[in-house]
């Protein structure tokens, strides 16, 4: 589950932020002590941060430069102040992405799942291939989430790595097996079927339920 923090004094704008995001199964929370905003964000570790420019003691452009030291997480401006002297200012502290008070909350929501889409979803060329919390690591093929691990044969975490790899579309059975092959292992397909079995017990041991489902005629999907 993504975990969001929202910086935001007004704590009426941040209670509404807070429980409009959380219909969307987003972990959230708001700081009410702005003395210890950067104490708070590496406590926390949040996925995501949103954050107004006028806040008590320290700006958010001294926060945003502050966790930017640290955190590749995307942030997000909220402001009233959104001339383009800001909007420059926010950017070139490190902002991912800047809204206009007052706002649509569809509109944010639409651009919070979009930063977190872009930031956490697949990469091909990074170490690890994250959908939705769920970690694969390809060097050492291990899983995580929730900071629950486990390890996975050589089979399971090649089908996984190519269901992980086309987040959201069917893959055949006939493309897994071609991709199990290039371990130098004839498989078939009923050892296809018994692998799949076993990494969705796996997922489930990490509270991952009907994460790898069944298209009909098709093949495997990652849901």
């Amino acid at each position: 589950m993504y975990k969001i923090l929202i910086i935001e004094d007004d704590l009426v704008i941040a209670s509404s932020l807070k429980n409009h995001i959380e219909t969307w199964g987003y972990e959230t929370r708001f700081i009410t002590d702005f003395k210890n905003v950067f104490d708070y964000f590496m406590d926390y570790k949040p996925h995501l941060v949103l954050i107004d420019i006028s806040l008590p003691y320290f700006n958010g452009y001294h926060w945003c430069e502050m966790i930017r030291k640290v955190s590749k997480a995307p942030i997000l401006f909220l402001s009233s102040f959104s001339d383009n002297m800001n909007i420059i200012m926010a950017m070139n502290m490190g902002a991912d992405d800047f809204i206009s008070k007052p706002f649509d909350l569809d509109v944010l929501t639409a651009k919070v799942n979009a930063l977190l889409r872009r930031s956490y979803d697949f990469k091909p060329d990074d170490d690890f291939i994250t959908v939705k919390g769920l970690m694969l690591n390809t060097k050492n093929m291990t899983i995580e989430y929730d900071g629950i691990k486990s390890d996975l044969t050589k089979n399971e975490f090649r089908i996984l790595q190519v269901l992980m790899s086309n987040n959201g579309k069917a893959v055949s059975r006939d493309v897994l097996m071609s991709k199990l092959w290039e371990t130098d292992s004839y498989i078939d397909d009923n050892t296809l079927t018994v692998n799949i079995n076993r990494l969705r017990k796996k997922l489930e041991s990490l509270g991952l339920i009907n994460v790898i489902t069944t298209k009909k005629g098709v093949g495997y999907l990652i849901s």
